[in-house]
């Protein structure tokens, strides 16, 4: 539902407290108080059996007496008592409710009963057991937090009440506002997804900050977050590090993906920020305020103190920025500014007895150096200055460059508590960040790097789309047979040859039924052998001495056969021998051992995971994950982020591995997690790594015992089901297909062919070309909320028309544009392509397709409402039109 009905949160004309007292200390008397102390402007309407007199509120003794249905419930009564108070708030037309209720759970029945109350109204519920909702730009505190922030840029959703009281506090002595904080408590019904949307959506929100207990809707999360960083900051905070994960794995890909590592997978790849500690999260939050125009990541430091600048230098290293390199005219100014003894460079060593009017003179320069995107200035103290002189002339710098219109993100570290108290105050109100010491300033720039870093990450240049494409119907094959044994363990040579069906090299295997047959399979093969137990209860074979490698001959091949299973029938009585894998040993000789795999996370589904490999893979825990679909480059980056990296990188006399296809195998693992949600865990362990490729040495996979259980991806994969060949009225034949991450190119070309008119009619803009940033949204897009459709001539190479369908946070309103190269119209490409994106909408479930056309566009304008749509006045612009077309999604049933 998303943002449906959630609009009142923020701005609400009226608000009623169900359960509101005036008995001392209640929750419903504390929320009433802090309504009125706030000062919102609105009715406040006070529901209770007993008469009340508070000032500045009208009484009525139920809902149903109500004088006019409020805007905003917060509800603040017996846990039993509110789903009764549901379905009456929903009967009188409330849209949205804050539950402060806590003790509604599955187990007694009151949250079941509580959403069903709610559901025959829309009524949207946020909680229960939540501290309330703050929205200080509309007055309104309808929590029982303790104090309220003012209004400011921040947006806080927490899965803690405890640590919003924590966070006003904090807030309101660094002088930090807030557009909202919503206390989510348990997520009945509006999630974090939901709340993401509404906040994204908000013209107060210049950040978003999470407090993440646990996801709830992992797909809504995902798709909401992303669409959020696009535009502005995300940060989250993630609890339990440490918490196991609560159920045993039969693969090591399973025992390595953690939940907490999971979860920290998904926000990188949804562009959210993540970081370790609530201070992390308070410093991100003030460093966010101070620097959402930062350009680059070329810092400077400007200090008084040399040594301090070195540490800051040191710390900086950890957060991935780099020393700006001052211009030549930046120097000549310095020189011209500073004592010769200077540092001549960055950093800029001020001396010890720098004054306010060198910091400011100094700093002037520096914001002015177009090689420098960010500064950080420092103090430390000395009987010669006064800390707060010194944070007077620094202010008085940056709130000049600002009236330059230079808005360079300036970030504080004063040496000493007594020094921060004097120029905290002065800074925090000209929106400089203030810190103790050079490591946490450091990481602070962190934090302000990694969110441009998420942000340009989602919107940078497409990756490289390998489409591999696998043998599908042989995989089930396979997995169908294993079932019909009620077997969930594919064997070794099932496995591999699963794996062969999606393209991965594997070695040449045989299945021995007893060790007398080893000995007969191994004149199939070339020696020497290597013979692995067969047992769907044993899965680490090498853990009970059930991998026996390097055998010169069958008859040797054949003995270690035999003298296993003894050895397995006495530590593991209870393991059934199916039987012995046979292969041709493979020597390691200058090669690399990986595991690459797939296992299933409880909240975001398949997760891909790549790391070092062999027995020693659960000791040296060096791993990556990813979440599929997955392309190359994503591919590349996994691999990046292991430390075995490295030495495939090659190293003195040591040739460099084929990197290249070790993600193609991710690619590969990527298809099989797409279009097999059957395989519940995929180990290949290990991955034989050399110069001249990769080899699957050894893989397991297991299955659910039954037959289809349905995508349990967080992330879409491209929609090819819906490429079709089309032929418009007048006979002219085309291909379409859904957009995919590499199409960059192909979209650029085309609006490069468009005249200046039809790419004015398409953007409402008078553009001459399509910046990176809009072609980004229209081919990096997130395939649950937008489409963007390309129609290809018959070489399939050349683009010829587009059409891009986005939903945005409501998805059963979609908005389309179409455009059409210029030389081709007047063919009917238009109407064919618009009709194939009205079907592929009706089968989302999409309830209303609108366009917003220039008053101009007479062709468009006629040829939707031939199909359909009709046109109204844009109320904003007059020359604009808003046209709409109603879908029977009846149809689709």
């Amino acid at each position: 539902m998303s943002l449906h009905n959630l609009a009142p949160l923020l701005s609400p004309t009226s608000v009623a407290v169900i359960g509101g007292s005036d008995r001392p200390g209640s929750v419903g008397q504390v929320v009433v108080e802090n309504l009125l102390s706030g000062g919102f402007a609105g009715p406040v309407y006070l529901v209770n059996p007993r008469p009340l007199s508070v000032v500045g509120t009208t009484w009525s003794a139920t809902i149903a007496d109500l004088p006019k249905p409020p805007e905003l419930a917060v509800v603040a009564v017996p846990a039993v008592a509110v789903p009764q108070v549901v379905a009456d708030l929903g009967a009188t037309g409330v849209k949205v409710a804050v539950i402060l209720s806590a003790g509604i759970t599955e187990a007694n029945g009151l949250r079941k009963a509580m959403l069903e109350a709610a559901r025959p109204f829309g009524l949207r519920i946020i909680g229960p057991n939540g501290l309330g909702l703050l929205a200080p730009h509309a007055q309104l505190n309808a929590s029982f937090a303790r104090g309220a922030p003012g209004p400011g840029g921040l947006a806080l959703i927490s899965q803690s009440g405890a640590l919003v009281s924590g966070v006003i506090d904090w807030a309101n002595t660094r002088q930090l506002g807030f557009s909202g904080i919503v206390s989510v408590g348990d997520m009945a019904e509006v999630d974090l997804g939901d709340l993401i949307d509404l906040f994204a959506a908000d013209p107060h929100t210049d950040a978003i900050l999470l407090y993440v207990e646990g996801v709830t809707n992992a797909a809504k999360f995902m798709s909401a977050a992303r669409a959020a960083a696009r535009i502005k900051p995300v940060i989250a905070l993630k609890a339990g590090r440490n918490a196991a994960s609560g159920k045993a794995v039969r693969s090591h890909t399973g025992a390595l993906a953690g939940a907490y590592d999971v979860h920290a997978c998904a926000f990188e790849r949804a562009g959210v920020v993540q970081v370790e500690t609530l201070t992390d999260l308070f410093d991100a939050a003030a460093v966010l305020r101070a620097g959402r125009s930062l350009a680059g990541e070329r810092l400077a430091i400007v200090t008084n103190g040399g040594g301090a600048g070195i540490l800051a230098l040191d710390a900086m290293a950890s957060s991935g920025g780099v020393l700006a390199e001052l211009g030549p005219q930046t120097l000549d100014r310095l020189n011209a500014l500073l004592p010769a003894g200077w540092s001549h460079g960055d950093p800029v060593d001020l001396m010890g007895d720098a004054s306010a009017e060198r910091y400011r003179l100094a700093l002037d320069a520096v914001l002015a150096d177009a090689g420098v995107d960010a500064v950080l200035v420092m103090n430390c103290p000395t009987a010669l200055s006064k800390p707060g002189d010194i944070a007077r002339g620094v202010a008085a710098s940056i709130v000049a460059a600002r009236e330059r219109g230079l808005r360079k993100p300036v970030i504080a570290c004063w040496l000493g508590d007594a020094n921060q108290d004097a120029a905290g105050p002065i800074l925090s109100a000209s929106g400089v960040p203030m810190f103790g010491a050079p490591d946490a300033a450091a990481r602070a720039l962190g934090h302000l790097l990694a969110a441009r870093r998420a942000k340009a990450g989602l919107m940078a240049a497409p990756a490289r789309h390998d489409e591999r494409v696998g043998d599908r119907a042989a995989a089930l094959e396979l997995i169908r047979a294993a079932r019909s044994q009620g077997r969930t363990l594919l064997n070794e040579v099932e496995a591999k040859a699963l794996l062969n069906a999606y393209g991965v090299a594997t070695v040449p295997t045989r299945l021995a039924a007893t060790a007398q047959d080893v000995a007969r399979l191994c004149a199939e093969l070339a020696p020497p052998y290597a013979v692995k137990i067969v047992s769907p209860q044993i899965s680490h074979k090498s853990d009970l001495g059930g991998v026996a490698l390097d055998l010169p001959n069958a008859e040797a091949a054949s003995a270690a056969a035999a003298a296993m299973a003894a050895r397995i029938a006495k530590t593991r009585p209870d393991a059934m021998i199916t039987g012995f894998a046979v292969e041709t040993m493979i020597p390691l000789r200058r090669a690399h051992e990986l595991i690459v795999g797939l296992a299933q996370d409880a909240t975001f589904g398949p997760v891909l995971m790549v790391g070092a490999g062999g027995k020693a893979v659960e000791v040296l825990k060096d791993r990556a994950l990813g979440l599929p679909p997955l392309d190359g480059d994503l591919a590349h980056a996994m691999i990046a982020k292991t430390q075995i990296s490295r030495l495939l990188a090659g190293y003195r006399d040591e040739p460099q591995a084929d990197i290249a296809e070790v993600a193609a195998t991710l690619e590969a693992l990527s298809a099989i997690a797409v279009d097999l949600p059957d395989i519940v865990e995929l180990d290949i362990n290990p991955l034989r790594v050399d110069a001249y490729g990769v080899l699957a040495l050894d893989a397991r996979i297991v299955i659910t015992p039954d037959a289809d259980p349905g995508s349990r991806l967080v992330i879409r994969p491209v929609p090819m089901e819906w490429a079709a060949d089309l032929r418009t009225r007048s006979g002219v034949a085309f291909h379409v297909r859904p957009v995919r991450p590499d199409d960059t190119p192909a979209v650029a070309a085309f609006f490069a062919q468009l005249d200046a008119e039809d790419l004015r009619l398409r953007f409402l803009s008078p553009l001459r070309t399509v910046d990176a940033g809009r072609l980004a949204l229209m081919t990096q897009v997130d395939y649950r909320r937008t489409m963007t459709f390309l129609a290809f001539d018959a070489d399939r190479q050349t683009v010829i028309a587009t059409a891009m369908l986005a939903s945005g946070a409501d998805p059963e309103r979609a908005e389309v544009a179409v455009a059409v190269r210029s030389d081709l119209k007047g063919h009917g490409l238009g109407w064919t392509l618009l009709d194939h994106v009205l079907r592929y909408a009706r089968a989302q479930g999409v309830k209303v397709v609108h366009s917003i056309e220039s008053a101009d566009n007479v062709a468009a304008l006629q040829l939707e409402r031939d199909m359909g749509f009709t046109a109204r006045i844009c109320p904003d612009d007059t020359g604009l039109r808003i046209v709409e077309h109603q879908i029977d999604v009846s149809a689709n049933a």
